[in-house]
Formats: structure tokens, sequence, C-alpha cells
């Protein structure tokens, strides 16, 4: 590949495209708020599905935020195909000077060739010929858990000449004051104070990434039992509601519980306000990240280096098996991680002693 920076005082429009999930999403935060440091005039927009703009939502650096519904497709053929026309008319209409795709995705292929900007950026990949021939630009991925998520984003940047800094780097996650005032109201039914709990999520809406509830209950019985105060938050989702009703039923005194009552943003709230959070690799600890809040993350089958706390104290505990992480739906596929399963409560209670005398 050549040195083909882009001069960004050519550049007035920018898109940066995300189409995965939640946490994916919010892992592109960074690529907003550097490009619009390094080149304030720049007008960046988003587009992701409307399911994750809230990870967006409010960014400072995003000018607009586009969307596309899962729920299309239930539209039939013409109903989408008018959804799908009536978003490109909207995105043709800003006539973007450069286009940034941060997924494998053939639709960002699609737009590029659709939208016409003078530049574009794309993953360098075994994608076929339609993303090798949409893009001016392909950006370089280094796999195998190997480099964080955030800085496999920025390479999308330092590929046109656009170096974050490490302050650029950081996560943007804003709650908004709706949000905010919500939770704290919540707070306030429940006894709790800002500052003065911690928040324990257990589950994943990939349940292989979560730690048995044997071991998760005794956690917080261990925690509530030295007088720390607890607050559970589960996604409302049937399958995480069931797995934090198994968990409270082995609790020797009820834990206060938003589980399936927080919106996204109150949940950012909630997390923000925390003393430590506790969980999984999912959602919630990059929120935890992205809101400077200290963290101990247990991981099993995904890579801790690439999908890791970031910029903020934490203890990642895992267990020290040849075969992690491997990145399967645990082992053999079979929904149950053993390299989870050997987290011992000591190890993790060490990594929350460890980080709470760390920010005191």
């Amino acid at each position: 590949m050549l040195n083909d920076s882009i001069d960004l005082n050519q550049v007035r429009r920018v898109l940066v495209i995300k189409l995965r999930h939640h946490g994916d999403v919010l892992l592109t935060s960074p690529v907003f708020a550097a490009l619009k440091q390094q080149a304030p005039h720049l007008e960046i927009d988003a587009l992701v599905y409307r399911d994750t703009q809230e990870m967006l939502s409010q960014h400072p650096a995003i000018s607009q935020l586009h969307t596309i519904d899962r729920n299309w497709k239930k539209l039939g053929l013409f109903g989408q195909l008018k959804a799908e026309l009536g978003l490109l008319s909207v995105l043709r209409q800003r006539h973007y000077d450069l286009v940034i795709t941060l997924t494998e995705h053939k639709r960002g292929a699609w737009l590029v060739r659709l939208l016409s900007p003078r530049w574009s950026v794309g993953p360098d990949g075994p994608y076929g010929k339609l993303f090798r021939k949409s893009f001016t630009h392909r950006y370089l991925q280094v796999p195998g858990n190997r480099r964080h998520t955030i800085e496999i984003h920025l390479d999308a940047l330092r590929r046109i000449g656009v170096y974050p800094s490490v302050e650029q780097r950081a996560l943007t996650l804003v709650a908004g004051h709706n949000a905010e005032a919500t939770l704290a109201a919540k707070l306030e039914q429940l006894g709790l104070q800002a500052g003065q709990y911690i928040l324990v999520h257990p589950t994943s809406r990939w349940l292989f990434k979560s730690w048995t509830v044997e071991n998760m209950a005794a956690l917080i019985n261990t925690l509530q039992q030295r007088g720390l105060k607890v607050l559970l938050t589960a996604a409302p989702s049937p399958d995480e509601m069931a797995m934090l009703g198994d968990i409270q039923s082995r609790l020797t005194t009820p834990a206060a519980s938003l589980a399936g009552q927080l919106t996204l943003k109150e949940l950012a709230a909630a997390i923000d306000n925390a003393r430590l959070y506790i969980g999984v690799d999912s959602v919630p600890m990059h929120i935890a990240s992205a809101m400077k809040t200290p963290c101990v993350a247990l991981f099993g089958p995904s890579g801790d280096i690439e999908w890791g706390p970031w910029q903020v104290a934490h203890r990642v505990v895992a267990a020290r098996v040849p075969c992690r992480p491997c990145g399967n739906a645990g082992c053999g596929g079979g929904w149950n991680s053993e390299c989870l399963n050997m987290i011992s409560l000591q190890q993790v209670l060490a990594a929350v002693d460890a980080v709470l005398g760390e920010t005191v």
C-alpha cells in the first residue's frame, strides 16, 4: 500500500459505518472523537443498526446519527425496499467526501459505490471482489487477540494519516440528563447513594460468557457480609432474568436489584454512579470503561486483549488454560465454558480487593 494520506482540509463530511452489536458500536466512539479533535471543521455522521443507536446518541462529535432497522425485513419486499431507498436518499443528500466502514459487511461496500465519496476506507481481508474494489484505502487488521478492538478501529484512521493521541482514544458514552434523573430516583427508592455501591452484572446475552450461578451468588454473599452494598442489573431477556433469579435465590441477604428495569442510558448512569463494576465480557463492561468506573471483568472463551476494559482501573480474571481464548460458544459449542467454571471465588475477591485498594 502506498503512503496515500488524506488531507482532512479537503474533507467536509464523513460517514462512519458500524453494523454490529451494542458493544462493537460503543467501541467505535473514539473514531469520532479523534477525527473531530484533529479536524474540528468536519461534520461526522454515523450509520448503525437502530437497536444500537443509544451507544452513540448524544456523542458530541457526531453530527447526524442514521440507523438501519433490522425489522425492515418484516415489512415485505416492497416495504423493505422503500425503507432502504429512503435511507439511501437521506445519505446521498449529505454529499460525503469520506466514508469509513468498520465492519466486514457487504452493505458498507455497496454504500460506498452508491454514495460515490472521493475517498473510502474499509477493512482489508478475504471479503471478496466487491470489498476489494470498492475502497480507495483498506486498513490492515491484526487478528487473534493481539490488539484491542478500539485500536483496530483506529487503524482505519491511521491508514489515511490520522494518528490519535492516547487521550483521543478514550471511549465516549453520554447517559443524558433524563437517564441520570430517572436513575437517581430509582436509586433513592432502593436506599442507595451514588459512589456507595458495587454494581454486579452477572449475565451476558451470550450465556456461555457467564460465570456459574453458584460462584456469582457466593461472591455477592461475601461482598454483602463485608458490609458492601450491591446493586444487581441484567438485561430483560428471559434467559438473563432466569439466570439472575437463580442467583438471587441463593443469596443469604437479598441484594438491591434493577435487573430488567433499566434502559441502556439508565444502565450507563447506574454504572457511572457505582464505586466498582463487576461483570463478564459484555456491553456493560464496555460501558464501565466509557464511564471510567473501576472494573473487575471475568473472561472465558473471548479474548481479553481484544475486548478487555479500556483506559480504566481494572483487573481481568481468567483461567490459565492453553485453549483460551477460543472464541467458541462454550466448550465444543455446548454453551458451557469450563475456563470460566475454573475461576475461583478467591481469585475474583482478590481482584476486587486490588481494584478497590487502588481507587479509594
